[in-house]
């Protein structure tokens, strides 16, 4: 088996695993004062002092225990809805046309509400400009809402550069950092974002935890009701082995940034340089402002869905677009943002290795591949081989 949809999620470090099994056993209520309780809490508190620093937060932000980084970004951008609803007369949202679909959705529905919304899009390498997005602030705008990398083509957004124009024009700026942790540096008071959100089954954690740092001074309005968890934040018991999970998914992650951007980048060139011997293939977004793990490579004359079946039957498992909206049979929205003709969008397959990815299994996609591209164009009846004169 060999394992190439890591931006997808991530199979759990078997030292994350051990840490979360022990942690099981710490099910006292973390509110109380028995012993069990105490025990709790204290470990709780031991997260904490690993996922503050993980991340780059100051004792004063805040970092609320989610199910998600869709829950996230969720209670980000309704806070800004919520006030809005309440008289602001801040009524619109800045985000690009690339954003996961929990961003999407979301601002839908704000626009539901008589919000609005400006999605900006981006040039060949997946980033937006930034006079642009200076040009479309306006005196009503109530949050800048951009994602730290595409899980599709690995883009990397220019985030410090984006959160000096969100301070310039004092503007909430918010990023969905889901990518981000365990491929790339991520300190959230060095970027200047006020808003970022994460999953832990990104970067080798479980399931069903995450994480929102809130700025110090933020606008922030609850999600979840009820409880006093989170600061009163957010309520619900805390999932306090994901937690402590979490907190070791985060500190392997940071140990490991030199070997994702050194061993797992060169072995992600290495399957990029042999896919583009294939005839009529083409690959997206320069090296130098993409993630080190993703490859996101066009076959021309073969449906993205019939490739990675064929990749199934050969047990190599990719990606067609967004896992969140995988059963959406459309073209790549992000490929058609580069530029991409919506015909060559259908056909776009996404590799995403890990830090666990070997050269073996690289090797072994190397070797299936032009067979199966051989094999499914073979059946095509959109791919037509020109013969040069």
């Amino acid at each position: 088996m060999v394992y190439l949809d890591n931006n997808s999620t991530t199979f759990m470090d078997e030292r994350v695993k051990k840490v979360y099994c022990d942690a099981t056993k710490l099910f006292g209520n973390v509110n109380v004062i028995y012993q069990l309780g105490i025990d709790a809490r204290v470990a709780m508190n031991e997260a904490y002092d690993i996922l503050y620093p993980g991340i780059g937060a100051s004792d004063e932000d805040d970092i609320l225990i989610t199910s998600s980084t869709t829950e996230g970004n969720n209670t980000v951008i309704k806070t800004f809805i919520d006030a809005y609803l309440k008289g602001s007369p801040k009524k619109h949202i800045i985000t690009t046309i690339s954003e996961h679909s929990s961003i999407k959705a979301t601002c839908a529905y704000a626009k539901t509400l008589g919000m609005e919304v400006t999605y900006l899009y981006t040039d060949e390498n997946g980033r937006i400009s930034l006079s642009e997005l200076e040009n479309a602030i306006r005196e009503d705008t109530a949050l800048i809402s951009v994602l730290f990398a595409s899980n599709e083509s690995g883009a990397i957004q220019p985030i410090k550069e984006i959160s000096k124009i969100a301070r310039k024009y004092s503007i909430p700026f918010h990023s969905d950092g889901a990518q981000a942790i365990g491929k790339v540096k991520v300190d959230v008071r060095e970027l200047g974002v006020d808003y970022f959100t994460f999953s832990a089954h990104k970067f080798h954690g479980p399931k069903g935890i995450g994480g929102l740092y809130v700025r110090e001074g933020a606008p922030f309005v609850n999600l979840i009701h009820g409880g006093n968890q989170m600061g009163g934040k957010r309520g619900g018991s805390v999932y306090l082995n994901g937690m402590i999970a979490m907190a070791k998914a985060i500190e392997l992650a940071n140990e490991h940034l030199n070997k994702m951007n050194t061993t797992v980048a060169k072995l992600r060139d290495k399957l990029e340089e042999a896919i583009l011997k294939i005839p009529d293939t083409k690959t997206y977004v320069d090296k130098k402002y993409r993630l080190p793990n993703t490859v996101v490579a066009s076959f021309r004359g073969i449906e993205g869905e019939s490739m990675l079946w064929d990749l199934n039957v050969n047990k190599i498992y990719a990606a067609t677009g967004s896992s969140c909206s995988s059963e959406r049979l459309e073209g790549s929205e992000v490929l058609e943002a580069l530029g991409e003709d919506p015909e060559i969008a259908h056909t776009g397959i996404i590799f995403s290795l890990s830090r666990f990815t070997t050269e073996e299994e690289i090797d072994y996609v190397i070797e299936k591949l032009p067979g199966i591209v051989k094999r499914l164009r073979d059946i095509s009846m959109t791919y037509a081989k020109v013969t040069p004169k």
